[in-house]
């Protein structure tokens, strides 16, 4: 599986629920525990996470952490 075509039925940002189901259907707090400690980068905006979706495939592809610019 390539990385264009991973988890292309998702939008390009996601959610939390959306970043369990992506990983395997893990726990609630692992998810916002790997938020937490930006293992997988993330926004936040107000309360909600918004996950970019290539962030997650590079979690998934062990490499070096996504790198976010926020301008």
């Amino acid at each position: 599986m390539s990385k264009a075509t991973m988890f292309e039925k998702y939008p390009d940002v996601v959610e939390v629920d959306d970043l369990r189901v992506m990983l395997g259907g893990i726990s609630k707090k692992l998810a916002y525990r790997l938020l937490a400690d930006q293992e997988i980068r993330s926004v936040k905006v107000g309360r909600s996470y918004k996950i970019p979706k290539v962030c997650i495939i590079e979690y998934l592809m062990g490499e070096e952490m996504c790198r976010i610019s926020i301008r």
